[in-house]
């Protein structure tokens, strides 16, 4: 279970010193910016916390002092929650009204801090083994202590998450919308932490073993921190990962588009700007081509295609409508590839128009529209 444990610190202090690396990153950048300074704070103490947590798992002293480094970590973990919703107001509070409640805060961490520290030395907590710590041993002052340290982390998760859910419907900016949302994650983990932990504690206390449930705690703790670490650097991560995921989207629509770019592409080969291939680095821009020369090789076809085709047939039943009208615009495709093959123009042809006035302004759309096209392009030929 110890390893456990100490697993768990292990993999809070990295991910919490990935969030710092991160943030330093930006420090020529953001110095200035008050918000910033105080998230470097909030980050470094979060850093503190979680080392002095391995530091405890693996020696009894710290600096010569017995459980110095509990002490140390319980209260650079109160530092951390009062800077972290110090962190939330810089965010969204503008004026007077956010100075007042930062001021509000740091008396209060002030005060948890003087107080947790009284109560270690009164409790004799340097004498004590380290796992009196960890339950409590039945001692009120230990349990006192322990007690307050929790809910010096509990109350910051309460007022953390109010705020989250209507100060992300306030903001118009999306990535700290985004932020906003995986911090009220983050704080609901860390909630669990606590109760976990007073769980661990009371039942201790009572003389109840609950066994492998002890070990929830921490999980709750490392998961938490993980979480939070990704919420206060949301901003620095997030554009990557979002250019990320587009660029996998537009190779899948890319990708998707190509039988119908193909037989297209063999039928009228002018219509490519570029010979076929190269990198898809680029896919923006291989993407937009993609969907013009689409385009251009449907207007080559227009006077082959004949307007009494119908593909619904091949829908799959209860198909919505959308997805109705692109299996016919892919059987009259596929019928007028083979009649410019055969060089037999029919009667009632759509010589004019588009794919029924779609919108092509409009490029996602567009995209979206033509990959149900290739879609139903691929199923009628399989169907003929």
């Amino acid at each position: 279970m110890n390893t456990v444990k100490t697993l768990c610190f292990v993999i809070a202090a990295l991910s919490s010193y990935a969030a710092l690396a991160c943030r330093l990153y930006q420090v020529r950048r953001d110095w200035r910016d008050s918000a910033y300074r105080t998230l470097l704070v909030t980050l470094l103490f979060q850093c503190l916390t979680f080392t002095m947590g391995a530091v405890a798992m693996g020696s009894e002293s710290f600096l010569g002092v017995g459980n110095l480094a509990i002490l140390v970590m319980h209260v650079s973990a109160v530092a951390f929650c009062v800077s972290a919703q110090i962190i939330l107001l810089r965010w969204v509070v503008d004026g007077d009204r956010a100075v007042r409640r930062t001021r509000w805060w740091v008396i209060t961490g002030i005060a948890l801090t003087v107080l947790l520290t009284a109560l270690f030395f009164v409790a004799d907590g340097p004498g004590r083994p380290a796992s009196d710590f960890n339950t409590g041993s039945g001692q009120p002052l230990v349990l006192t202590y322990l007690l307050a340290f929790i809910v010096s982390q509990a109350v910051p998760c309460v007022t953390i998450f109010r705020q989250c859910g209507p100060y992300a419907r306030m903001t118009d900016n999306a990535s700290l919308r985004q932020a906003l949302r995986l911090l009220s994650v983050a704080v609901v983990v860390l909630f669990l932490y606590c109760l976990a932990r007073t769980v661990n504690i009371l039942t201790a206390a009572a003389g109840i073993d609950i066994g492998v449930w002890q070990i929830a705690a921490s999980l709750f703790s490392a998961a938490g921190i993980v979480v939070l670490s990704l919420s206060l650097t949301m901003s620095s991560w997030w554009p990557l990962v979002a250019a990320l995921l587009k660029w996998v989207r537009d190779y899948r629509s890319y990708r998707a588009l190509y039988p119908l770019w193909r037989d297209l592409y063999e039928a009228s080969p002018g219509i490519a700007l570029e010979p076929p291939g190269g990198s898809v680095l680029d896919i923006d821009y291989r993407l937009h081509r993609r969907v013009v020369e689409i385009r251009d090789g449907w207007r080559d076809l227009r006077p082959y295609i004949d307007r009494s085709v119908n593909g619904i047939g091949t829908a799959a039943p209860g198909a919505s409508e959308e997805m109705r009208q692109a299996f016919v615009e892919a059987a009259q495709i596929r019928q007028a590839l083979r009649a410019k093959r055969l060089g037999v123009i029919p009667d009632d042809n759509k010589d004019v128009g588009d794919f029924e006035d779609r919108d092509s302004d409009n490029f996602p759309a567009e995209v979206a529209w033509l990959t149900k096209v290739a879609s139903a392009y691929r199923k009628v030929g399989k169907a003929g």
